[in-house]
Parts: C-alpha cells; structure tokens; sequence
C-alpha cells in the first residue's frame, strides 16, 4: 500500500489546527460523559449531533470518533475513587480500583487505569490498521446476497446480547426493522406508512430514534429518581501525583498482559454485538487465570485494573471495522455514529473500500492522538472530573432536553422530527422501565434500509437460490450458530429455577 494513503491523512490532522483543535476539545467533552454515571459515550454522540451539524464530513467525523474513544477513560475516575462506574464496562474497574482507593493508592489505581486506557486506544488503532490490508479484498468479495444475512445476523447478535430475552431482543430489533421501511419505495418510488406526511418520505431519522431512545427515557428516570445521578456515600479518596505517575509505571511493568488484552478487547470489539461489557469481563479473567499470585485479584491488585482498561478503549478500533466496511455496527456506540456518519455525509459500507480509504485513515489517526493525548488532558482534569458525580439531576435535565430537541430538528431540519422524539422518547422510557433492550431498536433502523435494498438486489440477481451461495450458507450457518448458543446458556438456568421449585 502506498505510504502516502497511510501517513498523508496523518500530517494532514498534525498540520491543521482546526482539526488538532476539534480533537483536543473532544477529549474533556469525552471525559466528562464518561465521568457522570449513567451517561455515557452513547449519549455523549447523540447530544453532540446539533454541534457537527454542518460541519464538513472529515471534522465532524473525527471530533466525535475522538470524543467516543476516551469516554471510558473518564469512565474510570468515579468507578476507583467512589466505586461507580461511570459506564457500563467500567465497573469491572471497580473490582480492584475501588479496593486499591480505600487503602489508600487511589493515585496509583487512577495512573494505571490512565496508562493502559492510552496504550490499549493506540493498539486498538494499530488492530485497525493492520487489518485494512487482510479485509479489504473480503469486503470486495461480498455480494447484495451476503449483505442481507449480513443484516440478519447484526440484528440477531446485538438483540441477543442485549438482554436476557432472546425474543424481547429480537422483537425490539424487528420493531426497528418496520420503522425502517417508512418512507418512499426505493424500487418503485410508493408511499409507505407516511400518512401522507413529506417530512416521512426520506424515512425516519435515525438521530431522531437515536435521541428518543436514549436521551429521553435517561432524563425521564433521572427525574422520576431525583437527587443527584449518583448516590455517594462517604468522601472520595485523596491521591497525589506521584502516585498516578507509579501507576502509570505499573502499565509498562506488566508489558505482555498490556498488550495480550489490547489485542484481545480490540478483536472482541471487531465481532458485532459483543460489546465493552464482554471485552472488560473476558479480559479480567484473562488476567485472573494467566498472571502469577493471582489470589490478590478482587483485593485491590493494579493488574485488575490494567486488564479491564485497556481492553475498554482498544475494543473501539476493533469495532470501527464492521461499522465502517460493512454498515454493520460492531457496538451499539457505533450504531449511534453510524447514524451520525450518514448526517455528515458519510455512507458506511463496502464503497469505503474503494473510494474512502482517505476518510478510514484519517479516523485511525485521529483515534490514536485522541487516546495519546488524553494521558496528559486526564491528569489536567481529573481533579474536576471526580467531582462530576455530585450533579444534580435537575440541573442536567434541561439541558439534555434542549439538545435532544436542537439535534433532533436539525437532523432533517423538520419541526415534526420534534413530534417523532416525544413518540418514541415515550416508546424508549416505557421500554426501559419494563426491561426490554433499547439499542437492538437502533440496529434494526439503522441495518433495515441495507437488508432491504441488498434483499431486493440479490433476488433479481440469483433469485431464491441466492440462500445456497457458498457464504451465504456460512452465514446462515452463523446466524442458527447464534440463536443456538444462547438457547444452550439459558437452559442450565432454567434447570437451576425447576430445581429450586421443586426444593
């Protein structure tokens, strides 16, 4: 591959203040969603989409891949000082961070969580780009055929790993499927279900069912809740900076576990559907079950730490993969991008393999300086950031409302799009409130316009027979694969619930 693809796009953001700019701003902006429990890079992208609006593709592209990639960062700072997780693949965190803060190391946890945070990031980058030479004759080789079942098992997998109902999953991921069908026939040009209504003829807007889905129902609960967004007892623990800087030290004392779960987050990352929770698990039992003395695990061991961040923020680079190649979203942070992508411009898919590798590089980049640069912003801010679990929820709410409301408009530049958040910030908050999965919604609007162009394109292709081409089979393969892994891990539980009946 020519040099200059690879490092042209990166002199390109050095050499540009304007882009340098806009990253080292979404760095605290990053830190902070990630630092407030309960809100998260999620909500951090849908909030920040009124912003970008407007902006060129390039910018808006790399300020909010920049500020998702440090969110768990932030994420870390009240999970070790007040044992609560800022997100949710930070509570692994807590494990030994909190243990280590109530002794007295808070420093040393929080400059081991920074370390591993800013070499797993910059790994997870490295993943991508050693991969781009290995996927994209892959890409090319998919059909109309493969990107519908491609579209099925996105679906399936998300849904699946969304909650603990399969068919709650994959019933809110085929409700998003039927909203994606509103709009105008892309083969014959019809009306379908837009009640006559101009603003519906492009579709629902994914922004739209993005900030409905999310933004509203959290606001809802934090009110219905009240106080602040966390409940905090006792005081934060003291830490200097010679201890963050030791912890910092710890990184590069344990260089193989470091660089075993970056690569192993970053390729958790690259499946669609496993998400943060699965890389932070698996790669702390990687730890517990590979390191020596492993008996002070759970007691406050800075390798307990290390495991869970970096596997948190290398999974991004891992999952910018199958979101950027093939529109499928490797976690439910990058189906919300994805819909951020298509505002600025942007169109996921296989066409980025031949005509957007300028666009694919210059995010890698901007995804290694974002978590580089982040070390030096997180010792800056931490001191203010620990203090961000105190808010108060009536403070944040309004804001948060009016944002959602401004993104949602500006979206399509369509008052009813107002109307469209209040109806499914209504569906989203009752959906959360009774335990059903919200971001299979957003992966079947976001994966239905793609199953149902490649559907309508591989039968007037191949016709029926297009199921019994060779990868389609695999994926067939994949998809019962799925439904069948998950259906053998409940059984055990259902055995254990019939056996304490019957006791």
């Amino acid at each position: 591959m020519d040099v200059t693809v690879i490092f042209g796009p990166l002199l390109n953001i050095l050499t540009s203040l304007h882009l340098m700019g806009l990253i080292l701003l979404a760095i605290p902006i990053g830190m902070f969603f990630g630092a407030v429990p309960g809100l998260g890079g999620k909500l951090g992208i849908v909030l920040l989409i009124p912003f970008v609006f407007g902006m060129d593709a390039m910018s808006g592209a790399v300020f909010l891949l920049a500020m998702h990639a440090v969110v768990h960062t932030g994420g870390s700072i009240p999970s070790i000082l007040f044992g609560v997780p800022g997100t949710g693949p930070d509570a692994v965190t807590i494990v030994d961070g909190y243990p280590m803060a109530q002794r007295g190391e808070a420093g040393r946890a929080l400059g081991a969580s920074l370390g591993a945070s800013g070499i797993g990031g910059v790994i997870g980058a490295l993943f991508l780009a050693l991969m781009l030479p290995v996927l994209r004759p892959v890409v090319l080789a998919f059909s109309p055929a493969e990107f519908f079942l491609l579209a099925l098992f996105g679906i399936t997998f998300i849904a699946m790993l969304s909650g603990r109902s399969l068919i709650k999953g994959i019933a809110v991921g085929f409700l998003g499927l039927s909203f994606s069908l509103i709009g105008l026939d892309p083969h014959t040009g019809s009306q379908r279900f837009t009640f006559d209504m101009l603003f519906l003829w492009d579709g629902v807007s994914v922004v739209a069912a993005v900030l409905g889905m999310f933004a509203i129902p959290e606001m809802l609960a934090l009110g219905v809740k009240g106080g602040a967004i966390a409940e905090i007892r006792g005081k934060a623990a003291r830490y200097d900076i010679r201890q963050v800087i030791d912890g910092i030290l710890d990184v590069f004392r344990n260089p193989w576990l470091t660089l075993r779960t970056s690569v192993i987050g970053a390729v958790i990352g690259a499946i669609p559907g496993l998400g943060g929770d699965a890389a932070s698990w698996l790669c702390y039992g990687h730890a517990v079950q590979t390191c020596k003395n492993n008996e002070t695990f759970g007691k406050g061991d800075v390798r307990g730490v290390i495991a869970p961040e970096t596997a948190n923020n290398s999974k991004e680079g891992g999952s910018l993969l199958p979101t950027l190649f093939f529109g499928v979203p490797g976690s439910t942070g990058m189906a919300i991008l994805i819909g951020a992508f298509v505002m600025l411009g942007i169109q996921p898919g296989p066409q980025m393999a031949l005509n957007g590798m300028d666009l694919v590089w210059s995010l890698i980049w901007a995804l290694a300086l974002a978590n580089f640069l982040s070390i030096f912003v997180f010792l800056l801010f931490v001191p203010a950031m620990s203090m961000l679990v105190f808010v108060r929820g009536a403070l944040l709410i309004p804001f948060v409302l009016v944002l959602a409301f401004l993104g949602a408009y500006l979206s399509g530049g369509a008052w009813e799009n107002m109307l469209l958040l209040v109806v499914l910030g209504t569906l989203g908050y009752f959906l959360k409130k009774f335990g059903w999965p919200r971001p299979p919604f957003v992966i079947g609007l976001v994966l239905g316009h793609i199953a149902e162009d490649s559907v309508h394109k591989a039968l007037a292709i191949w016709g029926p027979s297009f199921l019994l081409r060779p990868l389609s089979l695999v994926l067939i393969a994949l998809i019962v694969l799925t439904i069948a892994t998950y259906v053998f891990r409940q059984r055990p539980k259902a055995q254990k619930k019939d056996v304490s009946h019957e006791g």
